[in-house]
């Protein structure tokens, strides 16, 4: 059975939060990529996205959150976590920051690690689903070492089967994924290149605030 689509507006987010509290698991639209999500407190939720993708379990899971407010609940940002985010949130930028001592997150998320990659995404509906839901547990929406999809036809087609909904917000302006920097340590470092070159992530560091780094930051993209 494939995913029923619905194109994105309010109409279609209220679809895809009843479902995300259900249960279900949805595709969404992001400013990168499209990715595939469950809510948080879905029991089994996160193992459900490594099924659909055939993923390797000891693969950590990345989570969108609404703003940074919503993400410091289960993570601790230091100054260098801060710097970044004021400067590339929302946008095309994954934190791995270390989990709080008090949260309480399934083992599959951080594949057993006390660290979690957190981003709070450039395109407004996933953001809205987070505010809605809680932070979602998101992984992109392909099988595992197959093309990153770009629209709601290509993740029906590579994962239709597997997901309760589709939100079709149209192509993905970004095409590229996000940068990921581990935050963990005194200096950024750049895990995954991305959308957000090295260089600018450097500089962000070195500044106050992030503020004054340069380049297209954090601007919001549909």
């Amino acid at each position: 059975m494939t995913a029923r689509l619905v194109v994105d507006g309010p109409a279609g987010q209220r679809e895809a939060i009843a479902v995300l509290r259900a249960g279900g698991i949805i595709g969404l639209p992001t400013d990168t990529v499209y990715g595939i999500a469950v809510a948080l407190t879905t029991p089994g939720g996160i193992e459900r996205l490594f099924t659909a993708k055939d993923r390797p379990p000891d693969k950590a899971i990345v989570v969108l959150a609404d703003s940074l407010e919503q993400a410091a609940a289960f993570v601790e940002v230091p100054d260098l976590g801060r710097r970044l985010a004021n400067r590339y949130w929302p946008g095309a930028l994954t934190l791995v920051l270390p989990v709080r001592a008090d949260a309480r997150l399934p083992l599959a998320l951080t594949a057993g690690t006390r660290t979690l990659g957190v981003r709070v995404p450039g395109h407004p509906t996933p953001r809205s689903l987070a505010r809605a839901v809680g932070p979602l547990p998101t992984t992109s929406a392909n099988r595992s070492g197959e093309a990153d999809c770009r629209d709601a036809g290509s993740v029906a087609a590579a994962l239709g089967q597997h997901l309760d909904l589709i939100v079709d917000g149209g192509p993905a302006p970004g095409g590229v994924p996000s940068t990921v920097v581990d935050c963990t340590g005194p200096e950024p470092r750049v895990l995954r290149a991305g959308a957000i070159p090295e260089s600018e992530i450097a500089r962000a560091a070195r500044t106050a605030d992030g503020s004054s780094a340069g380049g297209a930051g954090g601007a919001e993209r549909r």
